[in-house]
């Protein structure tokens, strides 16, 4: 029987000395692939238990980004901010000492505390405000954080001057550099002991002002404190935290934080699906205890670690489906945000419904439907030409109330603020609203499936041709379209999406596991979605069978 769902017990629990110990103590070997530097859509990620997130990594990585800004002529402040992971102290104090050793301007928590993902990005953007985007003088940053990812993982990730994700030119650089210096046995990194910094060594900004007292300029915070709504946030141990509370001092509207507690091992979660301890806001069992207090409040929402994910849970339904949300929050904005430019698309994910799809055509607005990867909104949110970029992740950001860029990266507390002025507005919840889209477009079956794929599958995979599928018909509809690249930006979705009038399935390998995700959506229900599914196993297996 499945512990999905049910509280952790202590043997789910990660032995946080032994886990910061190994960090300093253990090696990685740069001659197994495991333990290089490897940036996936969300940074460097790996545990210091399985030599793949070592003061060695951080180390060289840090000095690849100084290498990396220095050619690229960067030479404005680097704002650092780290998440509540238990790994995540220990390398921010790795990379804060190699900064200082190449003579970085660097800007760190005021507090001393956490800062969410939206938080940094909000700070690049709002220091490079006016600069030239060859301006050497602009910001950059660093995040600390594995997001939602398990206890005894770390995370290292890169914000350029846009303020969003670094893209693979970025990142493929800074990767290569990192493992030749560790190759190298860090000899060409450049490090001063935290016991040897200067007065000056470090500068500081306050993250949480700077974000919480601009979020007036985004979200109608004076109709949810006139409505009255009551929430509820559940940082889920992450580094929204102090946030919330903060909000509601600020703005004096009427939130509660439900759990304030930090704890590196997270003992006070519900297991997720795979009976891990996972910090995700949209996973049913990691929010399960959230869920049983669904009456207690308006809305209740729900964060991930660096705050980037939200969930939102309702009176009426308990926890949304992330497409859901998005529909929802994409029908609202772009008829409640009249500032915002006419011709402004909405971004999507092209594994997010087609639900949106079906708001986009009822809005007459643009549908920009781009690879998986946060990364790809960024120069439509920094120009106005997209208003919104939403993942079917549960991750999304938008622009503010007068078209002007807010975060170029994922904004979790920005989408649970959402839920509440909706709520304010219009007297209905998220959830009851997306009801009435499905009566006005469809019954919307949604389902991701990983199944196992060898690195070797997983190549072929990401390389599929449209010619791969031979047939004219998907379920019993007649094929409307077979993509290898994003209709949006003709970028390649290291996949296939095959697609008809009511139905689609998309087939790519995860960029972390040794795993292939199958999506697959029918407007015409369950029944409908299991014959999609079945031809697209059919599919993938045909490619996959001499891989």
């Amino acid at each position: 029987m499945t512990r999905a769902g049910q509280l952790a017990q202590p043997s789910d629990l990660i032995d946080v000395d032994a886990l910061i110990a190994a960090y300093y103590d253990v090696s990685p070997d740069p001659t197994v692939a495991t333990q290089r530097v490897a940036f996936g859509t969300s940074g460097h990620r790996g545990s210091s238990l399985t030599a793949s997130f070592n003061e060695a990594h951080i180390l060289a990585t840090t000095q690849a980004i100084v290498d990396y800004r220095a050619a690229q002529g960067i030479t404005g402040p680097l704002f650092i901010g780290r998440d509540t992971h238990a790994l995540s102290l220990p390398a921010e104090r790795t990379a804060v000492e190699v900064l200082v050793g190449n003579g970085v301007t660097m800007l760190q928590d005021s507090r001393e505390s956490y800062v969410p993902t939206p938080a940094l990005s909000h700070a690049i953007l709002t220091y490079n405000a006016g600069k030239a985007a060859d301006d050497p003088t602009r910001a950059d940053g660093i995040v600390v954080t594995p997001s939602h990812n398990p206890p005894a993982d770390g995370g290292f990730k890169y914000n350029p001057p846009h303020g969003g994700p670094a893209d693979t030119d970025a990142t493929g650089w800074i990767a290569d550099r990192a493992n030749a210096l560790i190759e190298g046995g860090l000899a060409e990194v450049k490090r001063v002991r935290t016991a040897d910094f200067t007065a000056d060594a470090t500068g500081s900004y306050d993250f949480r002002d700077a974000y919480v007292r601009d979020l007036a300029t985004i979200i109608d915070l004076d109709a949810i404190r006139t409505a009255g709504v009551r929430m509820g946030a559940d940082p889920l141990g992450g580094a929204s935290v102090d946030y919330w509370s903060y909000i509601a001092e600020v703005h004096g509207v009427d939130i509660t934080v439900v759990n304030p507690d930090v704890d590196p091992t997270w003992a006070f979660m519900t297991l997720d699906w795979d009976e891990k301890i996972r910090m995700d806001p949209s996973s049913p069992s990691a929010m399960a205890a959230l869920v049983a207090r669904r009456d207690e409040f308006d809305v209740l929402t729900g964060n991930d670690a660096d705050a980037d994910r939200h969930g939102i849970v309702t009176p009426d339904a308990g926890l949304m489906n992330p497409n859901h949300y998005l529909a929802v929050a994409i029908e609202y904005l772009y008829t409640h945000r009249p500032n915002w430019r006419a011709d402004a698309a909405i971004g999507k994910t092209l594994v997010s419904s087609m639900i949106i799809d079906k708001v986009a055509e009822a809005l007459g607005r643009r549908l920009w439907e781009v690879p998986v990867g946060f990364k790809w909104f960024v120069p439509g949110l920094l120009d106005g030409s997209v208003a919104f970029g939403g993942e079917e992740s549960a991750g999304a950001s938008f622009l503010r109330a007068d078209g002007s860029v807010w975060t170029t990266d994922k904004d979790g507390i920005l989408l649970c603020l959402l839920a509440a002025e909706i709520i304010a507005v219009t007297k209905k919840t998220p959830s009851q609203l997306y009801a009435e889209l499905e009566a006005r477009f469809g019954s919307s079956a949604y389902q991701r499936v990983d199944a196992p794929a060898t690195p070797a599958q997983k190549k072929v995979l990401a390389q599929l041709s449209p010619d791969a599928v031979a047939a004219t018909e998907l379920a019993g509809e007649p094929i409307t379209a077979k993509l290898s690249h994003a209709p949006g930006n003709g970028a390649a979705i290291g996949g296939l999406k095959v697609q008809t009038a009511n139905a689609w399935f998309a087939a790519r390998p995860s960029g972390t596991e040794d795993v292939y995700k199958l999506y697959a959506e029918s407007l015409r229900g369950p029944e409908h979605l299991a014959e999609v599914q079945e031809q697209a196993r059919a599919v993938v297996a045909a490619a996959l069978a001499g891989a």
